[in-house]
């Protein structure tokens, strides 16, 4: 309301100033309260361009909140609309990063606005270099996944020592970019009950995916994983998509998300689907 207000004086200052000059005799008949009126009003339009720039005291103006419309399936770890959003969507997801491809990919995928989840490794950060990287890849505007510190089979490990794996990448991963990951996708696949409890507790959505192969010796150079990416049988609606920071995912990334889009996909945002509150 206060902002309405301030615009229409603003409008009234302005019609105002853009008008003939009045005559001496209509000038002497204004009165102080008019001019102390034309003051607030120009200090009504100052407090409202301050308020658009975001330099108040209140702060600056809030982010646009992202709608979650989509919802992890947890039968198949594809993402499923909610309600009326977009079917023929996939989710792109990169995991075992930053290693030494991550911010080339990371690059790639923002020169053709295409989303992607980083899923990274606490052993991958153990420099000011290797976190640097992730800084970079996050301001680029990418979601940064727990993938756990060390990459371990959590079936192999006691429940402190998963405990460990887990929230010690969390707690690396806040201090680098400011937020704790949102998703966590367990090394092979393979979560415990505990580890899905200890991921509930922090917040953290759990994760697999429907498809990859980049890890499959066939598939280790860019024509073969680029023709199997875009043309799997396991190719569908909402497929959620896993590669890795490996050297032919990289030269092949740019292709596999055009191959992708031509068939009529649309490479979704992660920030739309829907997280634990």
């Amino acid at each position: 309301m206060k902002k309405i207000l301030a615009s229409g004086l603003a409008l009234l200052l302005l019609t105002s100033c853009s008008s003939e000059p009045t005559s001496t005799n209509e000038k002497s008949k204004e009165t102080d309260q008019t001019e102390v009126k034309q003051d607030e009003e120009q200090k009504s339009e100052d407090i409202n361009s301050e308020e658009a720039s975001g330099d108040t005291e209140a702060g600056p103006v809030d982010e646009v909140v992202q709608t979650k419309d989509y919802k992890i399936n947890e039968n198949n770890w594809s993402i499923n609309p909610i309600k009326d959003a977009n079917t023929k969507v996939v989710l792109l997801t990169i995991d075992d990063a930053p290693d030494q491809h991550a911010l080339q990919m990371a690059k790639d995928l923002k020169e053709l606005n295409a989303p992607a989840i980083f899923f990274v490794n606490g052993h991958f950060l153990d420099t000011p270099e290797e976190k640097e990287t992730l800084k970079q890849i996050h301001d680029m505007g990418f979601l940064i996944g727990n993938h756990t510190y060390s990459h371990s089979s959590l079936r192999d490990l006691s429940p402190e020592e998963q405990k460990e794996e887990i929230l010690s990448l969390n707690d690396l991963v806040e201090s680098v970019i400011g937020e704790r990951p949102k998703f966590f996708r367990a090394p092979f696949g393979q979560n415990t009950d505990y580890s899905q409890q200890l991921a509930a507790e922090e917040k953290m959505s759990l994760m697999n995916w429907t498809y990859g192969y980049d890890w499959e010796k066939q598939y280790q150079d860019k024509e073969a994983i680029t023709d199997i990416m875009v043309n799997s049988p396991f190719l569908s609606d909402g497929a959620n998509l896993l590669m890795h920071d490996r050297t032919w995912t990289s030269e092949a990334l740019i292709d596999i998300v055009k191959g992708l889009r031509e068939k009529g996909y649309e490479t979704l945002d992660p920030d739309r689907i829907k997280t634990i509150e």
